[in-house]
């Protein structure tokens, strides 16, 4: 067909020819990056501190996705030094293991929230969610003030935590049973959390009222505890691994 040796000039006259070798290619390299991944247990390695969200974090996460937050806001601290200085220590892939899908975002329309557990109380996540700009004047962000008056329903909870289970999220026959119990413990000023907290370490608890929690206590259940499940203080990243 080509009368002697394959030169460039012949393949890029040749649009089909072009296309089998530029398949051939994509193949080959697309079997050197995927198959080694067979070999190994995981491709995430787990990272100490991290662990599945708690009922009240997950129902508040699924709002964060419901009300397109991902799209302002993004939870992925690049290795870089400007960033490392403004939001803290680079995100590990780790701390989205549980996450279905993954937060990461592509915009920072605000500022990244992959640290902005503890930075901040309560009573501010309150304030702020229902008026950003009475308290950053410059905020373009709209009000969730309804989030306030929408309660959760607890009674389904505990299928959220099964139908992640499904997806590999290693939530337990226990932690599903006392899902409900879980979810109002955390958002009742006052209660027992003696239970909750030996399955969920460092979850915080929020002010809301007894019994009826609301989607605006889920949210900031959920905000509270981004970026707090490793102590990144006074331990390296090779010994978190451990």
């Amino acid at each position: 067909m080509f009368g002697g040796r394959l030169t460039h000039s012949m393949i890029e006259r040749h649009a089909m020819l072009l296309l089998l070798l530029a398949l051939l290619t994509v193949s080959i390299g697309g079997i050197i990056e995927i198959v080694p991944l067979f070999t190994i247990e995981t491709t995430v390695e787990h990272v100490q501190g991290v662990r599945p969200y708690t009922p009240l974090e997950l129902a508040g996460r699924n709002i964060y996705v419901r009300e397109g937050c991902y799209l302002c806001h993004s939870q992925q601290i690049r290795s870089l030094r400007d960033e490392v200085e403004r939001y803290g220590h680079y995100s590990l892939a780790a701390e989205s293991m549980y996450d279905h899908p993954f937060q990461w975002g592509s915009k920072r329309i605000g500022p990244d929230l992959a640290r902005v557990g503890g930075k901040y109380s309560n009573d501010w996540h309150y304030a702020h969610l229902q008026n950003p700009q009475a308290l950053v004047p410059e905020s373009l962000m709209p009000r969730y003030e309804f989030l306030a008056s929408t309660y959760i329903d607890a009674n389904t909870i505990a299928d959220h935590l099964r139908t992640n289970r499904m997806v590999g999220v290693p939530y337990s026959d226990e932690e599903i049973a006392a899902a409900q119990d879980d979810l109002l413990a955390q958002s009742t000023p006052g209660a027992d959390t003696t239970a909750l907290l030996k399955r969920y370490p460092k979850a915080n608890m929020v002010p809301g009222a007894a019994g009826r929690p609301t989607e605006l206590d889920a949210l900031i259940a959920y905000l509270q505890v981004l970026g707090t499940m490793v102590n990144f203080a006074d331990t390296s990243t090779e010994t978190l691994k451990q």
